[in-house]
Formats: C-alpha cells, sequence, structure tokens
C-alpha cells in the first residue's frame, strides 16, 4: 500500500512560477515577406508616377530655374551666371505686363463660362434623358478634334471682312465685330476656342462626381417640398464641391498655359499687329526661339508657373470656402427630414 504525500499549494505554485518559459516563435520568410509586403506595395504602385513625374516635370522645371539664373543662347549655350537680371529685364518690359493682362483676360473669359456650362449640362445629362450614351458622347467629341483643326476652323468663323459670325450679324442688322483688332473680342473669340473643346470634358468629370451622390439626399429633399432648381443648388452643388475644385484648379493651369488658341488665331502667329492677344506663353517662344535668348525665355516661364500657382491656391480657397457650409447645412437638413420620414 503506497502513501500519497500531500503537495503545498504554495510549492507547487512556486514550482510552476520558476518552471522554463517556452522558447519565442520564430517568424518564417514567407510571414516576414507578407509583412514587408503589405507595407511596401502600395508605394511601389504609385512609384511609377512619381518617377515619370520627376523625369518629365520635376526635373524640366528646376532646370528651367537653372537656365533663368544665366545667359543661355539657343545656339551658343550657357553663358555667364547672371543671378536675378533676367527676371527684373523682363518684369522691366511692357511686352510682358501686356501678355499677363491678355492671357487673364482670356482665362477669365473661357475658365468661369466653362465650369458653369459644364455644370449645367451635366445636370440635364443625369437627368432620365433618351438616349443618354448618344448625348454624352456628343458633349465630349469637341475634346477628340485636334486643336488647330479647331483653330483654324474658329478663325475663319472669326473672320473680320468674311467670316460667318459677321455674315450672321450682318443679317440681323449688326454692325461687323473686329474679332482680330479688337483687344476685348479677341479674347472673346479665343476663349470661345477654349470654351468649345473643354466644355464637353469638364461636363463628363461633373457628370461622374453626380452619379456618385446618393439618391437618399434626393428623396429626402423631395419629401421636404424641394423643387428640381432647389436640389441642383442645395444638394447637388455642394455634393459635387471637391470636384468643382478639382475642375477650376486644372482649368486655372491650363487657361493660363493657353499656347495653341492664340498662335493659330492669325497668319503670323506674334499675338496680332498691336499684340493685343499676346499671350505669356507666346511672348516666352518669341524670346526663346526668336530672339534666341533661352535665360529671359526661363524667367518667363518661372514667372507664369508662380502666377499659376498664386492663381490655383487662390482658386482653391475660394471655392472651398463657399462650398463649405451649403455642404454642412445640406447634409445636417437631409438627415433631419429622412428621420422624420422613418418615424
Amino acid at each position: 500500500m503506497s502513501t500519497q504525500i500531500p503537495t503545498r499549494p504554495g510549492r507547487a505554485r512556486g514550482a510552476a512560477a520558476t518552471a522554463p518559459s517556452a522558447p519565442p516563435r520564430r517568424i518564417g520568410f514567407r510571414q516576414t515577406l507578407g509583412r514587408w509586403d503589405v507595407k511596401i506595395s502600395p508605394y511601389l504602385y504609385i512609384s511609377p508616377f512619381f518617377i515619370v513625374f520627376a523625369i518629365t516635370g520635376l526635373f524640366p522645371l528646376l532646370y528651367t530655374g537653372f537656365v533663368s539664373v544665366h545667359e543661355w543662347d539657343l545656339l551658343g549655350g550657357q553663358g555667364d551666371f547672371v543671378g536675378l537680371e533676367n527676371f527684373t529685364t523682363v518684369l522691366d518690359q511692357a511686352f510682358f505686363w501686356k501678355a499677363l493682362r491678355n492671357t487673364i483676360s482670356i482665362f477669365l473669359l473661357s475658365s468661369v463660362p466653362q465650369v458653369l456650362m459644364a455644370l449645367m449640362l451635366a445636370a440635364l445629362l443625369h437627368a432620365n434623358l433618351r438616349a443618354r450614351t448618344f448625348w454624352r458622347m456628343g458633349v465630349l467629341l469637341p475634346y477628340v478634334v485636334a486643336p488647330v483643326a479647331v483653330t483654324l476652323v474658329f478663325s475663319k468663323m472669326f473672320a473680320d471682312d468674311s467670316g460667318m459670325i459677321n455674315a450672321i450679324l450682318g443679317q440681323v442688322g449688326m454692325d461687323p465685330i473686329a474679332w482680330h483688332s479688337d483687344p476685348f473680342w479677341s479674347h472673346v473669340a479665343i476663349a470661345s476656342m477654349v470654351n468649345f473643346r473643354w466644355t464637353g470634358y469638364n461636363t463628363l468629370i461633373f457628370l461622374a462626381a453626380m452619379q456618385a451622390i446618393p439618391q437618399d439626399l434626393y428623396e429626402a429633399a423631395v419629401i421636404d417640398g424641394a423643387s428640381r432648381i432647389r436640389q441642383f443648388f442645395s444638394v447637388t452643388i455642394p455634393m459635387v464641391r471637391p470636384t468643382i475644385i478639382f475642375v477650376v484648379i486644372t482649368s486655372t493651369i491650363g487657361g493660363l498655359q493657353i499656347y495653341d488658341e492664340p498662335r493659330m488665331f492669325d497668319n503670323f502667329g506674334q499675338g496680332g499687329n498691336d499684340r493685343q492677344w499676346l499671350t505669356v506663353t507666346l511672348y516666352l517662344y518669341e524670346l526663346g526661339w526668336r530672339n534666341t535668348n533661352l535665360g529671359r525665355a526661363a524667367a518667363v516661364a518661372w514667372l507664369l508657373f508662380l502666377v499659376i500657382v498664386i492663381f490655383a491656391i487662390g482658386n482653391y480657397l475660394i471655392t472651398r470656402r463657399i462650398a463649405a457650409e451649403p455642404t454642412l447645412r445640406t447634409t445636417r437638413g437631409a438627415k433631419r427630414v429622412a428621420g422624420r420620414s422613418a418615424r
């Protein structure tokens, strides 16, 4: 008969406490590779864009800045370091300020109506129309046409003596317009070319944003008694605010860099006899390739870059501030109406 010796609880606990712990589990190579894949793969997916941008965008921008602080001839190449002399020389030129005024004028006459027309066309295409695919493709067709072809056709339409526009004005008893000699009307003609080509493109961008709006907001607005116009201004516009900001910024960048339309508006490509539609890009082309002064042309390019940055930041801040409050009010109102209808 065996005798069982009782074990003290305290001693057992002490023995368990002093028992050696299990060795740490080793992480396999596949698990390590999987962790690194989760961390690094997103950066690898977006890296091609930044690599291409660094080669085709950032490097030319920095190299242009290097050229702008040197005497640089198109044929002779790099000269002496001159610092900011090219910038001060350009800023003292009356042609630069005239080109800047013309560029801003054409930009305002093209970008503002373009965004407004694109919003209205997108709202119409978003409605229940027959053959919606046909109409959506139709608004994009002008964007497919080459800019040079559009400019050649419009330049003939806006001809001073034998243009179609002046012929139509004469038929209704109005005096012909000097599209090429008058500064304002030449800007209107060039802006109409830009609007014809880019309005459809921006329309499809707005249309894609409108299709992503939840239908619950429209249903809540209908329950609240809002009309179609009220829904457009109180639901649609605030909900597409990020898209509006994007379109405004891209239109600003493209509008201030306009070149094809004023270059092909006449047969000489110099911005008119009195430089009445000379733009900054045309002035840059004249300095660099006609006067062979790449240093001053690079200075003009950097000044234009700074102007674009200032306008883009200003448009972003203004657009964001205007649309922020309506978005908040619309969201709160829609939630209240949805809550009442659920009860």
